[in-house]
């Protein structure tokens, strides 16, 4: 069975943590990292030299809020109405722009092209690779590139993985994660018509803890 998204009730979730990381986003500073781990892993770097980009999932906008200061035209789209507020009060005199919307939507109704689409722990964990990748490959300039982090698959779980929120108690607010091992994240960007792909697992600073997942395509 396909997995059953519901974006009311997922907006709902993720306005619960909008809500729970205000403080944090008023008292952040711009930082660019993929991984989970301070100071660990490559940077922007993996965007090329982007005059204009396109975040998915745009979460705390400290990411948009770090290449915006660099001069570089910066979008990013999040399903949450409370944390696109909070971070366009925080990050809005830096030039980022941040749109309300739903990920599939937006690409849909959107003409807009871009030099570098990324996410960080963002909608392409969260969203169908299927669906999601050609509207990402169709709004990517020539050249352009794709990049997306989040953690690697548990062994053995692969495809939509549910999550409640918050535990096991309580109003039941779910979403889905996508996981897949790297070969298979690599057909999906190719499937989805990226000339190049390469999609790895970047090992923890210390042994033993969790991972990153990297993958890049290349229009």
């Amino acid at each position: 069975m396909p997995a059953q998204h519901n974006i009311v009730t997922e907006r709902e979730l993720w306005d619960t943590y909008a809500e729970s990381t205000k403080e944090t986003v008023i008292e952040s500073e711009p930082v660019f990292r993929w991984t989970q781990y301070e100071n660990h892993g490559p940077g922007a770097e993996l965007l090329g030299d982007p005059k204009s980009v396109l975040e998915i999932g745009c979460g705390t906008g400290r990411a948009l809020a770090y290449l915006a200061q660099k001069g570089i035209s910066t979008t990013g789209v999040d399903l949450s109405p409370v944390m696109v507020n909070n971070v366009t009060e925080r990050w809005g005199d830096t030039g980022a722009e941040f749109v309300c919307a739903e990920v599939l939507q937006y690409l849909s109704d959107s003409t807009n092209e871009y030099d570098a689409i990324y996410s960080m722990f963002g909608a392409a964990w969260f969203t169908d690779p299927e669906r999601l990748f050609p509207l990402v490959a169709r709004h990517l300039r020539p050249g352009g590139v794709f990049v997306f982090s989040q953690p690697p698959a548990i062994p053995g779980a692969y495809g939509p993985q549910g999550m409640y929120k918050g535990g096991f108690a309580g109003k039941a607010m779910f979403t889905y994660r996508y996981s897949y091992t790297p070969r298979k994240w690599q057909r999906l960007l190719m499937k989805a018509g990226f000339q190049e792909a390469d999609v790895r697992e970047i090992e923890a600073p210390k042994a033993g803890h969790i991972g990153t997942l990297i993958g890049r395509g290349t229009r």
